[in-house]
């Protein structure tokens, strides 16, 4: 995906192309996760040239991350605590990180989004 939100349009083979020489993966496994993407409405076929199919995302890169997110914290029943426990604990967190937290959870609070365990409201 990080490759086609860059390029915008692209056909499988130059997304492969895009990955890192060393770990690139087959033309056939870069075609299969892109069918897997379009099938579950991340992209989605724009033209064919010859016999090259053009894809484009259809989701932002910002939903894609909250929609993982989302996933993710179901596995913790919903709790963000393991996982800010585990990005404090290894140092992946930074102060800048934890500023724009503390700036986002006032704008939050302000707007009154948060339910009262602190979560945002759906």
């Amino acid at each position: 995906m990080d490759a086609l939100w860059k390029m915008g349009r692209a056909s499988i083979r130059e997304l492969q192309e895009q990955l890192p020489e060393k770990k690139r993966p087959a033309y056939t496994t870069v075609q299969t996760m892109v069918n897997r993407l379009e099938e579950k409405g991340a992209v989605r076929r724009v033209r064919k040239i010859g016999n090259a199919h053009i894809y484009e995302p259809l989701i932002t890169r910002r939903a894609a991350y909250r929609r993982l997110i989302d996933d993710f914290l179901d596995l913790f029943g919903g709790s963000a605590r393991p996982l800010m426990a585990h990005l404090l604990e290894t140092g992946k967190l930074t102060l800048e990180d934890v500023r724009t937290l503390e700036s986002t959870l006032a704008k939050t609070q302000g707007r009154g989004l948060l339910n009262n365990h602190g979560r945002e409201k759906d």
